[in-house]
């Protein structure tokens, strides 16, 4: 979608997990061309990728401890990744 600013916009048909939400992952994104719109939606993407496995394997099954859990594991890959 396009605003009345100009600004390009795209939002996710299905709602991530609750998990990838906390994490950070944004359901919608905004920018000012197509190239960092998809830079945008790939950035949300990933994070919710990062929390998939924390999901798998029952760390965050929607418990207050498991959504800690997954977003310390998300902060941690992106630390060590910028490191």
């Amino acid at each position: 979608m396009r605003s009345d600013a100009g600004r390009l916009w795209a939002s996710r048909v299905r709602p991530f997990p609750v998990a990838a939400e906390r994490a950070g992952a944004w359901r919608t994104v905004d920018a000012d061309d197509l190239r960092e719109l998809g830079l945008a939606i790939a950035e949300q993407e990933s994070i919710a990728e990062e929390v998939a496995p924390a999901l798998e394997n029952g760390t965050a099954q929607g418990d207050a401890t498991g959504r800690e859990n997954a977003t310390e594991q998300v902060r941690a890959a992106r630390s060590a990744a910028t490191a």
